[in-house]
């Protein structure tokens, strides 16, 4: 195209939407407020120990494949893969623990387990949760949406009710199995959506065959060694990379962005794209009067959880953990209640995640220690004080002693806390979010974020908030999105 882009943000959504313009023929510079590279996919060493430091989960490798072989590439040539097995341990307190691995038919025995029939009910749901999958990959993640005649199209209206569009997921589930730990394992992938089972659309069921068919991975080097493989493939395809270099205000003229003033200086472009935090380029980083939605707008948004997280290097094994270990309480929804409808840290029985990743990846620790990420789903928005953070540490210390058995407060080489105000520090994140907004129905395809600026035409966006929305897969198809719409006004 001969363009100059200018790319906000060097996360995966600022690599892949980078790498893509510059296949495309743009010159195209990255600039990246952080000393390294990968956003929230990050790693930070300390005493040996090498943490990932946001996205722990790999999962739909189908989308990293595609992605490569857009520019006739394989993933492997940039990061390798480990299938897990078991996918993830998940713990029930007093009804014990569970594990969920590549074998289904083990699976299915689990589910038959926990209630009379509920291995055939796991069947039937897994058959429709692979319908919905395959369909919203053909006819709905894979497509743009500037009005709301785009989203309900042909096969929505006459298979809307199939595909679970109106109905909610935590109902949808019940129509198929009704033993508590079933229903959890069915939904709980929803928390990563930013959303609260009870509310998701049902069309989210898709996230089963995602979990339990596709499988669960683990790049080597981890999340941050894939990120590395994104700013690889640019390098390759000189795309110029810059850290520690934050973007102050994006510059307009004659309602065209014409460039990017920094904290080191001035950037001229003829397209840029964000993938800084949507709602921080919108009232920080242009003028009111060009922005596209308002204060009212985002204030009326469900945004999605802030993530309490502990890095923790502890000097010994911890022999009753895998690589994914999830607690589920009993009543999940008081400590959904906690987040979306009465915010405040929550207190009783909290739900959590921990990953061990040296289970898999001895290297991530000195010999004979563990690698560990605690993670507690919080409100956004929550007062973030030292004094809280080491208080709510301390309680899931005990939380997760009682329900693992294991002392996550005994032989600490390494500890960093990191919650809202970090979100907010490293990534001007709304509220201190981790993750956007949520997945509610009115928060799903036509109805989250535009990809293009409404009065600055050549200002575009990636990203989590944007369609299709959360999770490091559907950031990857959001910047193809974006690139072909860019080729398609600039490259005539």
């Amino acid at each position: 195209m001969g363009k100059q882009a200018i790319v906000i943000g060097g996360g995966f959504g600022g690599l892949s939407a980078a790498a893509l313009l510059a296949r495309d023929g743009c010159t195209v510079t990255v600039i990246e407020k952080n000393e390294l590279l990968g956003g929230r996919a990050r790693y930070w060493h300390k005493d040996g120990f090498t943490f990932d430091m946001g996205p722990s989960w790999y999962l739909m490798p189908e989308v990293f494949e595609r992605y490569f072989s857009l520019f006739g590439k394989k993933r492997e040539s940039y990061f390798k893969l480990k299938p897990l097995d078991p996918y993830y341990k998940v713990f029930f307190g007093e009804q014990g623990d569970v594990e969920l691995t590549p074998d289904f038919d083990k699976n299915i025995e689990l589910f038959e387990s926990f209630e009379k029939g509920g291995g055939e009910a796991l069947k039937a749901y897994m058959e429709q949760s692979t319908y919905k999958y395959e369909v919203a990959m053909e006819d709905f993640l894979y497509r743009d949406y500037k009005h709301i005649g785009q989203f309900f199209n042909r096969r929505l209206m006459t298979e809307g009710l199939k595909l679970g569009v109106l109905g909610k997921l935590d109902s949808f589930v019940s129509g198929y199995v009704q033993d508590r730990r079933a229903k959890q394992i069915l939904e709980y992938a929803m928390v990563f959506l930013g959303t609260n089972p009870s509310q998701a659309p049902a069309i989210y069921s898709i996230m089963s065959h995602v979990d339990l068919k596709l499988g669960v991975f683990f790049p080597e080097k981890g999340m941050a060694g894939a990120a590395e493989g994104f700013a690889n493939l640019c390098k390759e395809l000189g795309v110029k990379l810059l850290t520690d270099t934050e973007v102050t205000n994006i510059v307009t003229k004659d309602g065209k962005a014409v460039g990017v003033q920094t904290n080191k200086g001035y950037f001229a472009a003829d397209v840029i794209v964000s993938s800084a935090d949507y709602h921080h380029t919108e009232t920080s980083l242009i003028k009111k009067e060009e922005r596209t939605y308002s204060d009212t707008y985002w204030e009326k948004r469900v945004v999605a959880p802030s993530m309490f997280i502990a890095y923790l290097g502890i000097g010994r094994e911890l022999k009753g953990l895998e690589h994914h270990n999830l607690y589920f309480a009993k009543d999940w929804n008081g400590h959904f209640d906690d987040i979306f409808k009465r915010p405040a840290w929550p207190d009783q029985d909290p739900c959590f995640y921990l990953s061990c990743i040296t289970k898999t990846d001895p290297s991530s620790a000195p010999q004979g220690c563990e690698n560990v990420f605690l993670l507690v789903p919080v409100a956004p928005g929550l007062a973030d004080t030292d004094e809280q953070r080491e208080a709510y540490f301390a309680k899931m210390v005990e939380h997760v002693k009682k329900v693992t058995g294991e002392d996550l407060g005994k032989d600490v080489l390494v500890k960093r806390l990191y919650t809202h105000r970090d979100f907010i520090q490293d990534y001007h994140a709304y509220k201190g979010t981790a993750l956007g907004l949520s997945h509610t129905l009115f928060q799903t395809a036509v109805f989250r974020p535009r990809h293009q600026a409404k009065q600055i035409p050549n200002l575009y966006y990636t990203g989590q908030y944007t369609h299709p929305g959360v999770g490091v897969p559907m950031v990857l198809i959001a910047s193809e999105l974006i690139a072909k719409e860019i080729q398609e006004t600039y490259g005539r």
